[in-house]
């Protein structure tokens, strides 16, 4: 059970195991996307198809035939991946051994919907994959499994999201080789150490310069690639700022003329450098709202120079 490409390569990795076979695959149903609101399959069905597995997509498990639909495929175990959906008990009880998720997090810490991306922005410098036996509540179900996974300081929630999709595969079927034969210690979670992370929305990605550059760079780095790290520039028309989207990049030298945060100051080692509250960040490419992206110095040429007065 699952819907974007995180759920798919989990279900590559499952559909390698020799213990066992994959009798169908849930996932969310299509929806219209883009800007031509053309329909389109989750990376799952995509995978599901191309392997010639059933497919099923309710669009809940309120009704009582999807429920029944479930439990004439009489699965031993339901593997969810950011499925989207909510399973009620009912749900959890069909398969013999109840239903495992492979959550991008080290539970209990960052439950819920954006956890890679959380984990980012707060400058934590460990994630990891958990697998849990599912229970009702929001990732809240015992502990099967666990696996550490470092951030580094250039990650972005891109980078991670690939290389926690990979491990969670490869956690998932340790975890199925040692569920029948009694091989796994179900270990509850300390409630206490609990933290909850907030599915994203477009006003995450935008930019408070008055913050150190640390944080800023976390930010950008948590929020890449969606939804996108912004701030909105006044340098050629105060009246009406330009919004521009930055792409990750590194934190400067210390802002040692104390310039004021969210001013374009130049270029400094081929990026475009922005004042913080204490040093400048640099960012190797900017995108202005309706225009392609574009090296640093290209803007400074298209833009940045031709601002009426001293960069406010």
């Amino acid at each position: 059970m699952g819907t974007p490409d995180f759920a798919a390569t989990i279900l590559e990795a499952l559909l390698t195991f020799e213990g066992g076979e994959v009798v169908g695959v849930y996932t969310q149903p299509d929806r219209p996307a883009g800007r031509g609101k053309k329909v389109r399959f989750s990376a799952v069905k995509n995978l599901a198809m191309a392997r010639r597995l059933p497919v099923y997509q309710p669009v809940n498990f309120k009704k009582p035939i999807a429920i029944t639909e479930l439990s004439t495929l009489r699965p031993d175990v339901c593997v969810v991946a950011a499925y989207g959906l909510i399973l009620p008990q009912a749900v959890l009880d069909v398969p013999r051994y109840g239903c495992l998720n492979a959550h991008a997090s080290l539970l209990p810490k960052y439950r819920g919907a954006a956890p890679i991306q959380r984990a980012i922005i707060d400058g934590e410098p460990v994630t990891g994959m958990t697998i849990m036996q599912m229970n009702a509540g929001m990732d809240t179900g015992d502990i099967l499994l666990q696996r550490a996974l470092g951030i580094g300081i250039d990650d972005t929630a891109a980078t991670i999201h690939d290389e926690l999709a990979k491990m969670g595969g490869q956690l998932m079927l340790e975890t199925l080789s040692k569920l029948e034969s009694g091989g796994l210690t179900a270990i509850p979670q300390e409630e206490s150490k609990a933290t909850y992370a907030a599915k994203l929305t477009k006003a995450d990605g935008e930019i408070d310069w008055r913050q150190p550059a640390l944080d800023v760079h976390n930010r950008i780095r948590g929020v890449h690639p969606w939804p996108g790290a912004f701030f909105m520039w006044g340098g050629l028309d105060p009246e009406n700022p330009l919004r521009l989207t930055v792409q990750p990049g590194k934190v400067g030298p210390l802002n040692e003329d104390h310039v004021e945060p969210g001013t374009i100051v130049g270029m400094v080692d081929g990026h475009l450098a922005v004042a913080c509250a204490d040093r400048l960040y640099l960012t190797p490419n900017l995108c202005p709202e309706g225009r392609c992206l574009m090296d640093a110095r290209a803007f400074c040429n298209g833009y940045l120079n031709r601002c009426p007065a001293p960069n406010p």
